[in-house]
C-alpha cells in the first residue's frame, strides 16, 4: 500500500506560513538533496486548495528549469477543495465526493508515496481519518512573530518519532508516524 507523507517547513516557534520569507537563508546542497530524494520517492501529490493555487502558479512557470521542477510539474496532483470546479490546470484532479474514501482508494493503488506539502485543513482531515502514514517536519533555526502555526486546529495528535536528520545549515528533519491515543 502506498504511504501518504506530509512534508512541512516550520520555524522553531511553529510558524509554517510564508516559508519564502524565512527559509531561503538556510538552503544548501544537503537540504536540496533531501527535498529531491523525497520528491522522487513519490509519484503523486495531494494538496488542498491554498497549496494547489500557490504551487500551480509558482511551479508551472518553472517548467524545464531543472529536474526538480520537471518532476513536480509532471506528477499527477489530487486536490481537495469544496470551492474549486473542474477542469483543473497543472495535471490536477479534483477530489470530489467523499475525500476519505477517494484517498483510501489512491493509497491502495500500486505506486510510490503520495506527497503532501504544507499542513492545513486537508492534513487535519486526513489525520482524523487515519490516512497519514508519516509527518516530516523541516524545522528551521529561526523564529518569526507572525503567521499561521502548524496543527493549530487539530486537537491532540500523538506521534512516534521515526527518524531525525540534521543539516549543516541548522535545519533539522523530524520524521513522525501518527499514532492513536492510548
Amino acid at each position: 500500500m502506498r504511504k501518504i507523507i506530509v512534508s512541512t517547513m516550520v520555524t522553531l516557534n511553529g510558524v509554517m506560513e510564508n516559508p519564502h520569507l524565512w527559509s531561503f537563508d538556510y538552503m544548501n546542497d544537503e537540504l536540496m538533496k533531501y527535498a529531491y530524494d523525497q520528491l522522487f520517492a513519490s509519484d503523486a501529490l495531494i494538496m488542498g486548495r491554498v497549496t494547489y493555487e500557490g504551487f500551480a502558479e509558482a511551479w508551472s512557470s518553472r517548467a524545464g528549469a531543472d529536474a526538480y521542477a520537471d518532476r513536480i510539474n509532471g506528477l499527477p496532483k489530487y486536490v481537495a477543495s469544496r470551492t474549486l470546479k473542474t477542469p483543473l490546470i497543472w495535471n490536477s484532479n479534483l477530489i470530489e465526493g467523499d475525500m476519505a474514501a477517494t484517498v483510501t482508494k489512491l493509497k491502495q493503488q500500486p505506486g510510490q508515496d503520495i506527497l503532501q506539502y504544507g499542513c492545513g485543513e486537508l492534513t487535519h482531515s486526513l489525520m482524523r481519518h487515519g490516512l497519514i502514514d508519516e509527518v516530516r517536519l523541516l524545522v528551521y533555526p529561526v523564529a518569526v512573530g507572525e503567521g499561521g502555526h502548524i496543527f493549530e486546529k487539530i486537537g491532540k495528535a500523538p506521534m512516534k518519532l521515526l527518524e531525525t536528520k540534521s543539516f549543516g545549515s541548522g535545519v533539522v528533519a523530524l520524521h513522525y508516524q501518527p499514532t492513536q491515543p492510548e
